[in-house]
């Protein structure tokens, strides 16, 4: 922990307003400890967080009403783990990001985040049966060579890509855009309920939160942040997944794409990614071939 807080005051302060890493530092810097947050006048308060002075009120009232609650224990009761940036477990690659979550919310085996070999593997919510052939030739060999693979459960191209590493005997991350209380799609209940106890279910936001259409472009950034390289499968030309693309690129991650049919709609968006540049691969021995000359290079 740092001098600044103690883990209680932050997941209090995280539990009534979860703000990103940045956000945390710049009100740091203004109040110098969490210690002083229930003190600092309603107007800075709201100044520095860019909120209105009512909501600002909101916060502060909540943070003193919640302080004293034994949140750490209440998280543990329901098998989660809050693992703050300060932690050894937390990803130092999430760092690099230009608003890292502050606090991550883990259910299942925690030590996959120390993995240093993750892949992410995303793709359409409207995946065809051409992702499914493309992930039966790319995954096992990532998976013989211990590669977690990151995705996020969405419907289609995620929850495939989840499945598959499941069947092939890998290990996956299931990255969330709402807290644990919460479940989005309802019908990935049973695949979710696996990877929570064999394998790790991640989100950034506290239990109670429930899915918002905007959690899922930030919840994009972390399956990048995690990973070492992306694949995609297939993706429509208008879709959250070249979000994600968008995101490894600027943090100078490869993007490894599977080709599609030209009369796909599902694969407009993969075909444009290989024309602007991205890696045209059909098997994972492509993959561990790239990624091993990238590691000569450097």
């Amino acid at each position: 922990m740092t001098k600044q807080f103690n883990l209680q005051q932050l997941l209090a302060l995280h539990y009534v307003y979860p703000l990103p890493l940045n956000k945390l530092q710049r009100l740091l810097k203004e109040i110098h400890s969490l210690q002083n947050l229930q003190f600092v006048p309603i107007e800075l308060l709201a100044k520095i967080l860019g909120m209105t002075e009512n909501k600002a009120q909101a916060l502060q009232t909540s943070y003193l009403r919640i302080i004293s609650t034994p949140i750490a224990d209440s998280y543990e009761e329901h098998q989660i783990s809050a693992i703050p940036y300060t932690s050894e477990l937390y990803p130092k690659s999430l760092l690099q990001l230009i608003d890292p979550p502050t606090v991550l919310y883990a259910k299942g085996d925690v030590r996959l985040l120390t993995a240093n070999k993750k892949i992410a593997c995303i793709g359409s919510r409207n995946a065809t049966n051409y992702t499914i052939t493309a992930l039966q030739t790319i995954l096992p060999p990532l998976i013989q060579q211990e590669y977690v693979i990151v995705s996020g459960l969405a419907k289609g191209a995620d929850t495939l890509a989840h499945r598959a590493t499941i069947h092939y005997g890998g290990k996956t991350i299931a990255v969330l855009g709402h807290g644990f209380f919460h479940l989005y799609p309802k019908e990935n209940k049973e695949i979710a309920t696996h990877i929570a106890k064999y394998h790790l279910l991640l989100s950034e936001y506290p239990p109670y939160v429930g899915p918002k259409k905007w959690h899922f472009p930030m919840r994009n950034r972390i399956i990048s942040g995690l990973s070492n390289a992306l694949v995609v499968t297939e993706a429509a030309l208008k879709s959250g997944t070249l979000i994600t693309t968008e995101h490894a690129l600027d943090h100078g991650k490869d993007v490894f794409v599977v080709p599609g049919p030209i009369h796909s709609e599902q694969s407009k968006g993969t075909n444009k990614l290989l024309k602007e540049g991205a890696i045209l691969i059909w098997d994972g021995y492509q993959i561990l071939e790239e990624l091993q000359m990238f590691q000569i290079k450097n």
